[in-house]
């Protein structure tokens, strides 16, 4: 995936937003106003940041090059994925997945309750 099309991917989430609180050279993406995603340059790469469970997060750095601990973020629950072409558009689809379905469930009850109502568990990764 690129640029573009994880960007596209981010925002198609219900009620995702764009902002960029750090500058205008990480794009940060939230869900309520809480993020769930950031893109950026890394090591002159492109890159992405998801949260992730703690198990899961050592998992994918074993099996895939491109991920590393976190950036610049709490290194047990973020990954930092490099788009460098090497992991499959679906496990990338899933990580952003599992981001957006972390965040969601820890948001305040009457936030999530009303996000299920419009959108659904399914579509929110519940």
């Amino acid at each position: 995936m690129n640029e573009q099309s994880v960007k596209k991917y981010l925002l198609d989430k219900p009620e995702s937003t764009l902002d960029y609180p750090f500058g205008p050279e990480v794009a940060v993406f939230k869900i309520k106003n809480k993020m769930f995603a950031t893109f950026g340059i890394h090591k002159d790469k492109e890159a992405i940041n998801l949260k992730c469970e703690p198990n899961e997060a050592l998992a994918l750095c074993d099996i895939f090059e491109s991920i590393i601990p976190g950036y610049h973020m709490n290194k047990c629950h973020w990954n930092t994925v490099y788009l460098d072409q090497s992991i499959p558009k679906g496990e990338i689809e899933r990580m952003i997945d599992n981001s957006y379905a972390l965040v969601v469930k820890g948001l305040k009850k009457p936030e999530r309750e009303n996000l299920i109502l419009q959108y659904g568990r399914e579509i929110l990764g519940l």
